[in-house]
């Protein structure tokens, strides 16, 4: 009996006959990502994964916590719900470091982290700086729907993919309006910059 696992057709990869062209050696006819510009690692205890990202020389941290306050917008699988999350960042010279905790309320943090326990959690990329709404529908097209999105301050709207699946990650796309300025975080760790430092970037 053969048992050999044969590869998939390209139909039953669901493209029928309509792969995508390619147009060169990072683009194709439906490329539409964008720069890759943060990359966000899921953890239950935020200070403990800081403390050793700081060893490895990645820092300084910028900590917030992101909940129904100051988080406008909060929606899960589509439908509006209320979540808090410990959110820290640092700015690397090409991409941006992220650490998510769950606080509480129902978020792709938690799901990821209960079934696969800590680790990268999601990539995120800048979509060409298009509209968000463009980004969500570019992403839904490729059947890709919404699974979490919110807006940061009112105006720092960020939006995760059911990608998984079909690319063993999770995707997000965030959207910062020009003149936009982040609030001073909760702390800096393990210290600010010096005051002449360069901007801290997102959020």
């Amino acid at each position: 009996m053969d048992t050999d696992p044969k590869p998939a057709t390209v139909d039953e990869q669901g493209w029928g006959n309509s792969l995508p062209e390619v147009l060169g050696k990072s683009t194709m006819s439906n490329s539409f990502l964008g720069n890759l510009v943060e990359v966000c690692i899921a953890t239950r205890d935020h200070r403990r994964t800081m403390e050793g990202l700081v060893r490895l020389g990645i820092g300084p941290w910028r900590v917030y916590t992101f909940t129904p306050e100051n988080v406008s917008g909060q929606t899960y699988n589509g439908e509006p719900a209320p979540f808090s999350l410990k959110v820290c960042f640092a700015q690397g010279k090409n991409v941006i470091w992220e650490l998510m905790q769950p606080l509480g309320g129902p978020t792709v943090v938690e799901d990821f982290l209960r079934e696969h326990g800590e680790g990268i959690h999601h990539l995120a990329f800048d979509c060409e700086d298009v509209p968000l709404e463009r980004r969500i529908a570019d992403f839904a097209e490729r059947g890709f729907p919404l699974t979490q999105s919110g807006r940061f301050s009112d105006r720092d709207a960020f939006a995760f993919f059911g990608t998984e699946d079909a690319t063993s990650a999770v995707f997000e796309t965030y959207f910062i309006p020009e003149g936009y300025e982040a609030p001073e975080p909760e702390e800096w760790f393990p210290a600010p910059p010096p005051p002449a430092g360069p901007a801290s970037g997102r959020p």
